[in-house]
């Protein structure tokens, strides 16, 4: 009996040591923050952010319109209000929100109010969606500081945020999907022909000859 009182006498201690280690080291742990933006065609988007470090996802998805559950053909078709959107989901330990803004704003052209590159209509227009004001305040600096920069009026808006709708399946990772498409260039795995539709549509160019060296992904892909 003695001696199972001493085995207990020091287990108990031990838990007390290692409760006090704990207090002492407690884990930080990082609550994932959401950035939400538009910038044309979500699966650039979406393949731009998700080679950030501390980006942990980037999902494809419709928002900023009054339509409930809203499809990709009835968004592109205009009838719905919403954007083709991307929810940034982002560790704030390894990339700020911030940066992350002023790398989307540098990835897209802020100038163009009807779209964005060979997509055009208001699905495909530029927006930051936040959620408080010093979410706002934050949209608002960044884009002051970008035009100041680029020497031209940045018309990209800062809207308050909706319900996002996730789109559907086959956009999400389109950017590196092995399915096979029929396109306009003939059968490609989707991977081949996000990087054909990417050329094409020129929005690498684009950006380059906007930002110059300051653009993030000048690489694409």
């Amino acid at each position: 009996m003695r001696f199972l009182n001493q085995i207990k006498s020091v287990a108990l201690v031990g838990l007390i040591v290692l409760g006090c280690v704990a207090r002492a080291h407690p884990v930080q742990a990082q609550e994932t923050k959401v950035l939400t933006v538009a910038g044309g065609c979500f699966w650039c988007v979406e393949s731009d952010f998700e080679s950030v470090r501390g980006v942990t996802e980037a999902v494809s998805g419709y928002t900023g319109g009054s339509t409930k559950n809203p499809t990709y053909k009835s968004v592109t078709g205009g009838d719905t209000g919403h954007y083709e959107a991307v929810q940034i989901r982002f560790d704030p330990s390894k990339v700020s929100r911030r940066q992350l803004l002023q790398m989307f704003l540098r990835s897209v052209d802020p100038t163009d109010a009807g779209g964005q590159f060979c997509d055009r209509g208001n699905s495909y227009r530029t927006a930051i969606f936040v959620s408080n004001k010093a979410e706002r305040a934050l949209a608002q600096e960044v884009i002051a500081q970008a035009q100041a920069e680029l020497g031209q009026k940045i018309v990209t808006p800062v809207l308050d945020g909706s319900r996002f709708y996730r789109a559907e399946d086959y956009h999400q990772d389109y950017y590196k999907g092995d399915s096979l498409v029929f396109t306009r260039f003939g059968p490609k795995r989707q991977a081949a022909a996000y990087k054909r539709y990417r050329q094409a549509c020129g929005r690498d160019q684009r950006v380059r000859q906007l930002w110059g060296d300051a653009a993030p992904f000048a690489g694409g892909y």
